[in-house]
This record gives C-alpha cells, sequence and structure tokens, in this order.
C-alpha cells in the first residue's frame, strides 16, 4: 500500500535525525501530506502526540549510550538535542524516573521505547459511513478546558471535562440562553492545537437573537469542506480511531487546519452524533 510505504518513509526519516534538527514539513512531505495532517493523523493512530514520540526515542538512545560508553552527561545532552545538562536531566528523570548519571548503576531500571513502524491490519468487516459537504462560515459560543494531546490522557480528561460542565450548571445556563431543554443536547469543538495540549469546547451555534454574555467564549469557523461521520450510538473516541486509522489512509483527502466537531443531536438519554473533520483533497 503507498500510503503504508510513505508513513515508513517518514518515520525512517526520524529515526535516522534523531540526533539532528527534525523537520515536521519533511516529514510530512515525504508522508505526501500537509504537516497538519501528518501530526493530527500521528497522534490519532498512536495514541502520543509526534514531538513526544521524539522525545522518548531521544531519550531512549540517550539511556542506551550512558549504560554503555563513558560519554559524558553534557555530551549526550547536545547530541540529543537539548539547550543544557539541566533541561536534559529533568527530561530524563520525567521518563526514567532517576537522573542521566544513575543510568550507569547496576540493576537500575530503565525504560525503552522502541522505534514505531507501520503495517496493515486487515479491517472492513464493520462499514464506516460518511459524506463530504461544504458549509458557509458559521460562530459557535461555549466554554472550554485544555486538553493533552495525548490521545490516552484525553480520552480520559476529555469526560472529566463534560461531567464538570454538567455539575456545575454550565449546560443548563448554556440550554436556558438557547431557549432549550435542560437535557437538550449540546456540540463540542476541538482547536488550537499545539505539540502538547488542544482546547475541547462545549458549544452551540450563536442565535440570531440571544443575546451571549461575555462569560463565553466566541469562535467563527470559515468556509471549509467537511468530511462528516455519523454514528448512532455516539462513540465518538472509537469513531476517531477509526477515521485516522481507517478512512483517512484509504481516502483521497487529508484534513487542513481548523476545528474540528462532535455534533449531538436529541437528548441526554436518546441522542446520536457526528463527527465534523475540515478537509481537503489530497
Amino acid at each position: 500500500m503507498d500510503w503504508l510505504n510513505r508513513i515508513n518513509n517518514a518515520m525512517n526519516y526520524i529515526e535516522s535525525n534523531l540526533c539532528e534538527d527534525i523537520s515536521y514539513d519533511k516529514a510530512a512531505q515525504i508522508a505526501c501530506c500537509s504537516t497538519y495532517h501528518f501530526q493530527r493523523m500521528f497522534s490519532f493512530i498512536t495514541g502520543v502526540a509526534l514531538s513526544e514520540y521524539i522525545r522518548r526515542r531521544r531519550l531512549t538512545l540517550a539511556a542506551f549510550e550512558l549504560q554503555t560508553s563513558d560519554i559524558k552527561v553534557i555530551d549526550v545532552a547536545l547530541k540529543y538535542g537539548f539547550e543544557s545538562p539541566e533541561a536534559f536531566s529533568r527530561a530524563f528523570k520525567n521518563l526514567q524516573g532517576v537522573m542521566p548519571i544513575s543510568a550507569r548503576d547496576k540493576g537500575v531500571s530503565l525504560k525503552a521505547y522502541p522505534r514505531m513502524t507501520f503495517s496493515i491490519s486487515i479491517k472492513g468487516d464493520i462499514e464506516m459511513n460518511y459524506r463530504i459537504e461544504q458549509k458557509e462560515a458559521f460562530e459557535v459560543f461555549g466554554v472550554y478546558g485544555i486538553i493533552s494531546t495525548e490521545m490516552e490522557k484525553a480520552f480520559i480528561e476529555v469526560p472529566q471535562f463534560c461531567i464538570k460542565c454538567d455539575e456545575d450548571g454550565t449546560v443548563d445556563r448554556m440550554n436556558d440562553l438557547l431557549g432549550r431543554n435542560h437535557d437538550s443536547m449540546l456540540h463540542a469543538t476541538l482547536y488550537d492545537l499545539t505539540d502538547t495540549t488542544f482546547k475541547y469546547m462545549i458549544c452551540y451555534h450563536v442565535p440570531e437573537t440571544a443575546k451571549i454574555p461575555e462569560t463565553y467564549t466566541r469562535l467563527n469557523i470559515s468556509a471549509l469542506t467537511w468530511a462528516i461521520f455519523p454514528d448512532a450510538k455516539c462513540d465518538m473516541q472509537n469513531l476517531r480511531r477509526r477515521i485516522y486509522s481507517e478512512w483517512f489512509p484509504t481516502s483521497e483527502y487529508e484534513q487542513v487546519e481548523g476545528p474540528t466537531f462532535e455534533m449531538y443531536y436529541g437528548f441526554a438519554n436518546n441522542s446520536s452524533g457526528e463527527i465534523w473533520i475540515p478537509v481537503r483533497k489530497k
């Protein structure tokens, strides 16, 4: 599969340059996709942000060198791109639980993160419905939380944030403002992606008549083309995994920069949902 070869070639580039500056643009170019799409796809498929994967690989190789040679800690720090021995020592201890010099102690327990490669997993027994739609610009309002880009952490932090908004009355107040029942479902958007975090906003379309208090965040969405994936069960975590691991690798589309949406319809005890992702043809 061409996609498989391209993504593994990108990983080869990353692995070959762990002691050099790694260009996300170059890796994405090898994978034949945009930098934004490459980073998003990587994190959702692997469960870890690209920057975190690179950091773990560098610290793994650094630990091997400290264990098997007399190289100075400062030289290892500079070799793997750390600005100072102090920054290297902090990162090493956070990952390994010990200071770099202790890596040479007999019997010390260390963690090794192997290089990633991608292989084919035969799937397709479960259909994935989707449609491509062009939407005019629109605006949403709501409240947001800061979520980790590490997907396994995100899958814990997002439900926690939603529960908090239910318990502190945020959801009820938004529905009151919209003139809706308290158990009406609101939407959610993911935006402002960085290497380590993104914003997750519980939101809804800005109504034409109601005045939105300044305590809410407003977000303008440009006119975009959207890939829309419905799910009657609202299992958004699993659906996102399938979109990035099954749909994108075999489609003619790639994600473009912009918010993604979880659209929920109906009521708390009887709802359906969709994931909206902004895309363009490759």
